[in-house]
């Protein structure tokens, strides 16, 4: 099993950079990364911002394609170790040991680049705060790495994690981690084509509304799959519901699962001690949904219920049953 810690933030002593990131769904990087192809889908990943740790996660997706990237660099030694000054002149200095040159303009240089956007937000847990800069080098392969990528220990950072200070259980990174290798034993990388297309049939087909809590606004709705989409490659809208954010990602995780035979909801035990998720346990969808959509749920609580055992209580005399 391969983890990384990746750093996100800003440098104060580098020039370049700017990422479109955002720590709890995804995280882009380029190929004058060291370590930028040995990413793979699947691995864990630790972010953290320099001072502290932010959170972690399995990723998904990898997204790549192509652009350019402008190379700052000492013009003296050639160099990329500059440091921008806030209030000295001349406004740049080489950090290189043998040079230390300082100069008011750097010397760049415009290269062809392969880009990398990696996506994890279902299986991502917070832990911003509770591991100091210190001991995160400390569980890296190579403790005096400066990488932006850097191979972690994930065995030793996991026990840290699970047992130590703020002691938080990372048994959804392992659910996330099962359903996402199980959908990707032959690629390493996929890009979903015709996501949006889905989602706006989807749309047209329900209306604004989560299939799990009722009328949402249509910008928190998200186009789930009832099927592996790396397995299957295709959108059909027969195997799709709209799901808000949040409970997309537990349905993902089969921590929220259908039961084909009473269009019930399953809340995993673990989960209903949210209240908020409680709350849907038992529930009827929110929507009509067709014998084709049976198949995928029928598939999808083979999956995830059928081997840990349902718990749905009866539907009470009087409730309205939905019909396919």
């Amino acid at each position: 099993m391969t983890a990384w810690l990746m750093y996100l933030g800003e440098d104060p002593k580098r020039v370049g950079g700017g990422y479109d990131d955002n720590s709890s769904s995804h995280y882009s990087w380029d190929s004058r990364v060291p370590n930028s192809t040995a990413v793979r889908v699947g691995d864990e990943i630790v972010l953290w911002d320099g001072n502290t740790s932010l959170g972690l996660s399995v990723i998904e997706d990898i997204e790549t394609g192509t652009g350019t990237k402008d190379l700052s660099s000492c013009p003296k030694c050639g160099k990329a170790d500059i440091a921008e000054r806030k209030t000295m002149t001349p406004k740049y200095r080489c950090w290189t040991t043998t040079c230390k040159a300082e100069f008011n303009l750097p010397a760049v240089e415009t290269v062809d680049v392969m880009t990398y956007r990696a996506r994890y937000e279902a299986g991502w847990v917070d832990l911003h705060g509770h591991l100091p800069a210190a001991e995160l080098r400390q569980l890296c392969v190579e403790p005096k790495s400066q990488n932006a990528l850097r191979r972690l220990r994930w065995d030793d950072f996991r026990t840290r994690v699970e047992t130590g200070k703020n002691a938080t259980s990372l048994s959804v990174v392992d659910s996330a981690h099962d359903l996402i290798v199980g959908g990707h034993t032959k690629a390493t990388v996929r890009v979903r084509k015709g996501q949006p297309a889905f989602r706006a049939a989807l749309l047209a087909e329900f209306g604004e509304t989560c299939a799990f809590t009722g009328s949402m606004p249509a910008s928190v709705l998200e186009a789930a799959h009832l099927y592996s989409y790396a397995k299957n490659a295709k959108h059909q809208i027969s195997g799709g519901l709209l799901l808000r954010r949040d409970v997309h990602r537990l349905f993902d995780l089969g921590e929220i699962a259908i039961d084909p035979q009473t269009l019930l909801l399953d809340v995993a035990p673990m989960t209903r001690a949210y209240e908020v998720y409680a709350q849907l346990h038992g529930q009827p969808l929110a929507v009509n949904v067709k014998p084709a959509h049976r198949k995928w749920i029928s598939q999808h609580w083979a999956m995830h219920r059928l081997n840990a055992g349902a718990s749905i209580p009866a539907q009470k005399s009087g409730d309205q049953a939905l019909v396919p």
